[in-house]
């Protein structure tokens, strides 16, 4: 049996992939980094509290097979471009390139629909930008999860994705086609197919869009 890693175990996504992972077969123990105690007991659960500007503090407990990035955050949230950054990109930087060290041969991220390093939108931007980073990485197995708007009961409110959320939903049965990409996606399909990917074990880089998730998970 394997050995997951989690960073954003406790995000929308995030906490319903644990759950999955801890109920699965797959996996005899589940490591998770995070910045506070969440209150979570689990046999096969290890909690790392750890501060994620200090990566050398936890470089030797970055160990297992799969590693599954669902960290994000807005810039609303985070305060500044540089804060968002610092979550969306560094971070997911600095384990990639322990994960690499410590020869972790899968590793899969919640990136966006849109993600492009060339935007002229920041966010999508960012997220293109870890995207070209894990692809130019001697990583043996990266999988990028692009999902459109997320539907589900996040932690904190979001004011502009709930009204977001309200006219896609509404409006659904108009993304057919080539718009199929863009129809909003349940956050527990997401996690389903996160965890699903990783039982493929494809070697390589693969990117899996919305709608080719919205299968996955289904």
């Amino acid at each position: 049996m394997k050995t997951a890693l989690i960073i954003g175990s406790t995000g929308l996504i995030g906490s319903q992939l644990l759950q999955l992972l801890l109920e699965s077969d797959q996996y005899s123990k589940v490591i998770t980094f995070v910045k506070r105690d969440v209150g979570i007991q689990h046999p096969k659960l290890k909690q790392h509290i750890i501060d994620f500007d200090k990566p050398e503090s936890y470089q030797d407990l970055v160990e297992g097979d799969d590693f599954f990035c669902t960290i994000g955050t807005t810039i609303n949230k985070a305060g500044s471009k540089e804060a968002f950054r610092k979550v969306d990109f560094e971070y997911p930087q600095q384990f990639a390139e322990i994960a690499i060290e410590n020869k972790i041969k899968q590793f899969l991220i919640i990136s966006s629909l849109g993600a492009d390093a060339t935007s002229s939108n920041f966010y999508l931007k960012t997220k293109g930008e870890i995207e070209n980073f894990l692809k130019a990485s001697t990583l043996e197995k990266v999988s990028i999860l692009r999902p459109s708007l997320l539907l589900g009961n996040r932690t904190e409110f979001r004011f502009g994705e709930k009204v977001g959320a309200f006219f896609m939903k509404t409006f659904s049965f108009l993304f057919i086609g080539k718009l199929k990409k863009y129809k909003p996606i349940e956050s527990a399909i997401v996690a389903k197919a996160l965890f699903a990917i990783a039982q493929k074990n494809n070697k390589g880089f693969t990117i899996y869009e919305s709608d080719w998730i919205q299968e996955i998970g289904k």
